[in-house]
């Protein structure tokens, strides 16, 4: 018997803006939208955990933020990881070398994570998932420090980002050689979640759409899904406001949003 294929619609950066957020409510109220991604530091996010609670089966998990994004501890205590304002800066390949060599990163990495579980907990929202911006977690420090930390906030579920070219190309979609290393790669990721007893799903899209999962591209790559569980995720909201215009400059959040409210 073939085995059967299912698939799950979810929703990145929760809590960075209300458009955002806006999107995410909308989304999961009238279209397919199950689960989304809490930035538990973002500008928006309180406002993202009022909307979750008037969303109760809305599944809510945890979008760890270590790259391009606002910490919880503050410069202060995270002198080797953020800017004087606290942010995390974009330098993504940098900070993979940081997190290896610097002891002193690694201490304050897991103080972050740590808090950022902290402060997910003290939503009193459940903890469904947990994933990271720009998948910071299949650095294996990261996802060690992750999976360590979630031990003591039950956490279930790990997004591994694994994305099967062989789709892609099905798809329409040329995968680049980057593509193929980065699903390959996404096997260690996979083996510390198993070793964790923790739960994933099969397969991942929208790495390489990413802000561009429109309807077109989710109808042609739900007539191709792979057997076994898969997630989708998206990018919605209801405008580009100034914040994502700064930080997602080409990306198609209203059409995002669109694709999630397909029949």
């Amino acid at each position: 018997m073939p085995e059967p294929t299912s698939v799950v619609f979810s929703a990145d950066d929760f809590g960075l803006t209300e458009s955002v957020n806006e999107a995410v409510e909308i989304a999961h109220r009238d279209g397919r939208l199950a689960q989304a991604s809490l930035m538990v530091a973002g500008p928006a996010a309180a406002d993202a955990v009022a909307r979750a609670r008037r969303l109760p089966h809305l599944k809510v998990g945890l979008h760890l933020v270590l790259v391009e994004g606002d910490s919880m501890l503050g410069h202060a205590r995270l002198p080797h990881l953020t800017t004087p304002d606290g942010r995390f800066g974009s330098d993504q390949i940098m900070r993979g070398f940081r997190y290896f060599f610097s002891p002193s990163a690694r201490r304050e990495l897991a103080a972050e994570i740590r808090a950022q579980f902290e402060a997910y907990r003290a939503t009193g929202l459940v903890l469904h998932h947990a994933d990271s911006h720009k998948h910071m977690h299949l650095h294996p420090t990261v996802a060690g420090l992750m999976i360590a930390a979630g031990r003591d906030f039950a956490l279930s579920r790990i997004r591994v980002p694994a994305e099967p070219p062989a789709v892609l190309a099905t798809c329409g979609t040329l995968p680049s050689l980057g593509d193929r290393a980065l699903y390959a790669w996404s096997r260690v990721l996979r083996r510390q979640v198993r070793r964790a007893g923790l739960d994933c799903t099969d397969h991942v899209f929208g790495i390489k759409w990413s802000g561009h999962m429109t309807a077109e591209r989710v109808q042609t790559l739900l007539a191709h899904l792979p057997p076994g569980t898969s997630e989708i995720y998206f990018h919605p909201a209801t405008r580009q406001d100034a914040m994502l215009a700064a930080l997602m400059p080409g990306y198609r959040h209203t059409e995002e949003l669109r694709a999630l409210l397909m029949s």
